[in-house]
């Protein structure tokens, strides 16, 4: 493949502003890094949140922390990737494995630096995950922030055969948490506000489905499901509107998994006796790290059950129509994941 001087890319140049599509050099990777031709992204609710100009960072930047596409160079050093192999970027690319730190978490594509919405990007090869085979850029892109979360709250609860996993919504980490849970032998509880959503996720693996409008009380409904024990695991997304539910569904020893703010950036009171005397471990979860995406991908492959697990993606736009993506995302019309095509 022929490399051009020079690329397209899509610009922020301050808090909130429009993108603008610019031209730029297409650099050439140094020591330790590769060239990706990039062919895919995906919309999070991180880069929703980035795009309206509440994250801190340099400006002017390229957005979108998620990316996917095809090594072309290689600069010197490069031990483990060539030329043709297809690749993901990380969430966290500074972030290589073990427990997180400030230093891990510092970079992130699209606040820190440069992220994924241009043609061509550089990146350390210690910053990128091979895709495997079976999947598209475009599946591949859906992984790095949503289906590394679901996996890692999967991880820290120590997720197996006979757990019983309640999902929140039909968004991308529920999904992916839907459909990784199933594969780890887990039962599968999934809530939403659509039954139409619903049947989605049983399709994918969910055992029980429960509409939160119908039946408010989910986490009474999830006691009553569990005979009474709870969950193993809350894959907790809504923030200050359900996380107190979340905890009093969770069993005896159980984890809740905090991963989201959908509901707003509010303090809430929970109990805290029933988070002592349960002995509940209430955890902060912020994607992961290179290794856990790794890993992920690996399991993805070859579930310890059923066929490999594809992401699910309800929209696909291309790069020029981020706006109606971002409508999309924010009048929750989607299911699973929003991706992006780059030209």
């Amino acid at each position: 493949m022929s490399i051009p001087e020079r690329q397209q890319a899509m610009l922020m140049n301050g808090p909130g502003t429009p993108l603008e599509r610019v031209e730029r050099p297409v650099a050439e990777p140094g020591a330790g890094q590769v060239l990706v031709k990039v062919n895919a992204s995906s919309l999070n609710f991180h880069d929703q949140i980035n795009l309206m100009g509440l994250l801190p960072g340099p400006w002017p930047r390229v957005p979108m922390s998620d990316g996917a596409g095809q090594v072309v160079a290689v600069g010197p050093g490069v031990d483990g990737l060539r030329v043709g192999d297809r690749v993901m970027g990380a969430f966290h690319p500074s972030w290589p494995d073990g427990p997180p730190t400030p230093e891990a978490k510092r970079d992130l594509p699209g606040d820190s630096e440069d992220g994924w919405l241009q043609q061509y990007r550089v990146a350390a090869v210690t910053a990128l995950v091979r895709t495997p085979d079976y999947l598209t850029d475009l599946e591949a892109a859906t992984i790095p922030c949503a289906g590394v979360t679901a996996w890692s709250a999967l991880v820290e609860a120590n997720i197996g055969a006979g757990d019983v996993v309640v999902a929140q919504g039909t968004g991308g980490v529920s999904l992916f948490a839907v459909q990784l849970a199933r594969a780890l032998g887990a039962t599968v509880i999934l809530t939403s506000s659509s039954d139409d959503k619903l049947k989605i996720g049983s399709d994918l693996g969910a055992t029980h489905l429960v509409n939160y409008r119908t039946t408010p009380q989910w986490d009474a409904e999830v006691k009553r499901l569990t005979a009474g024990r709870g969950a193993d695991l809350i894959v907790e997304v809504g923030g200050p509107a359900t996380l107190a539910q979340s905890v009093h569904a969770a069993r005896v020893g159980g984890t809740v998994a905090v991963i989201g703010v959908l509901s707003g950036f509010d303090t809430v009171p929970i109990s805290v006796a029933e988070v002592m005397l349960n002995n509940l471990r209430v955890i902060g979860i912020t994607v992961g790290g290179v290794r856990a995406h790794a890993d992920l991908c690996d399991v993805m492959a070859s579930p310890p059950s059923g066929a490999a697990i594809k992401p699910y993606i309800s929209h696909v736009f291309d790069w020029d129509n981020m706006d109606e993506a971002l409508r999309v995302m924010r009048a929750g019309e989607h299911v699973g994941k929003i991706g992006l095509t780059i030209p």
